[in-house]
């Protein structure tokens, strides 16, 4: 009996041994695991502490920013993938300096900065800026009233370089320091300003471009969202709700999910598994609307991760393009200088599942605007 007792005993403290290396080296397995990439968004809530914002209808700015931020953060947080980070979360003042400080040092995917607009009239509707010189004196007074906060921070002179908020002759020296990341930038900007639009049927003032510091001195793709006018007594209102809050801040979450998907890296890594698709283009076209020095690519998705531009990699798509542009790689298809030519390109594309694909265009290799280049020479 106790040599029964006694096999029994050996034999647990052996399953016990067991077990408990089996744990540890599940623990120590784990513990070695790389960090898992995270896409990171910095959300910035305009002004703060002592700087309250617009004031308009009696509404704080710098409360409706907060409260719309904290809700996109609450959303995005929901995201396994998605690391967020604020430039402040409380009632505080953040120079304009030290939000970008913040976005740099997280070498964030995106910059999303909050504001409410003000205007003399009863103006109304949503614009979303992103960094470039104004062209207009609208835009010239947003950038000028956002960029105001300056004066209350200590040497500003020294921290901008000079920079005169109230004067334009600052502006037109406004050097692009975003360059590289523009065009994502513009389509951040769209996506938000078509939610905004379709599903919230709010005025739509466009994608605009002004000369805001707090989008000048960050390097990455960065957007400035003027949800709304408080000075407007009925979209004041709208904003200053619970209701209003949620709904804009649901919109801005939508697109940055949406933009996030279209330069997914496993997006890219889910297309390389696919096995090559046929590609039916039907009928060539006969295009005869070229555009002199242009070229017309369609951009499917811009990466870190460096893909052999074959068919097997993007849907049995012929023709792509990979270009280093910064720190992305950006994968184009097709290249024609017909407008006609490359919607239809960009039709084929969508219907091989590249649904937030859009057209960009190239002169003598320089990247313009699409409007830019419609407005070229026709031969």
């Amino acid at each position: 009996m106790n040599r029964y007792f006694s096999m029994r005993t050996n034999l647990l403290s052996l399953l016990v041994f067991i077990f408990s290396v089996i744990i540890s080296s599940e623990a120590f397995a784990s513990d070695c695991e790389p960090p898992r990439e995270r896409f990171v968004v910095v959300l910035d809530a305009g002004h703060g502490g002592q700087d309250p914002g617009n004031r308009g209808n009696g509404f704080y700015e710098k409360d409706i920013a907060l409260n719309i931020v904290l809700n996109i953060g609450a959303e995005l947080e929901k995201l396994p993938d998605v690391k967020v980070i604020y430039t402040r979360k409380t009632d505080v003042f953040v120079t304009l300096a030290g939000r970008a400080e913040i976005a740099n040092k997280a070498e964030a995917d995106l910059f999303i900065s909050v504001h409410c607009n003000a205007h003399s009239s009863q103006a109304s509707g949503t614009e979303t800026f992103v960094l470039g010189l104004h062209r207009n004196e609208d835009n010239l007074k947003v950038a000028m009233r956002e960029n105001q906060v300056i004066y209350l921070e200590e040497d500003y002179e020294v921290t901008y370089g000079g920079f005169n908020p109230d004067s334009p002759e600052s502006y037109i020296g406004l050097t692009l320091m975003q360059e590289e990341y523009l065009d994502q930038s513009i389509l951040l900007a769209d996506f938000i300003q078509k939610n905004f639009t379709n599903e919230l049927k709010r005025v739509n003032r466009g994608v605009k471009q002004a000369g805001f510091l707090v989008l000048r001195q960050t390097y990455m793709p960065s957007v400035l969202v003027e949800t709304g006018f408080l000075t407007n007594r009925g979209e004041g209102t709208f904003l200053n709700s619970r209701g209003g809050q949620d709904k804009m801040s649901a919109a801005i979450v939508e697109a940055v999910k949406h933009y996030k998907n279209s330069i997914n890296l496993e997006i890219l890594e889910g297309i390389a598994e696919q096995p090559p698709l046929k590609v039916d283009s039907g009928k060539a076209l006969e295009p005869n609307d070229h555009y002199k020095d242009v070229t017309f690519r369609v951009q499917l998705a811009a990466s870190g991760k460096k893909l052999d531009p074959t068919p097997r990699n993007f849907k049995g798509l012929n023709n792509i393009f990979r270009n280093k542009e910064g720190k992305l790689y950006k994968y184009y298809y097709g290249a024609t200088s017909s407008y006609v030519k490359i919607q239809e390109l960009h039709e084929i594309a969508k219907k091989k599942g590249y649904d937030t694909s859009y057209i960009v265009a190239f002169k003598n290799d320089d990247k313009i605007s699409v409007n830019e280049a419609l407005k070229t020479k026709v031969n």
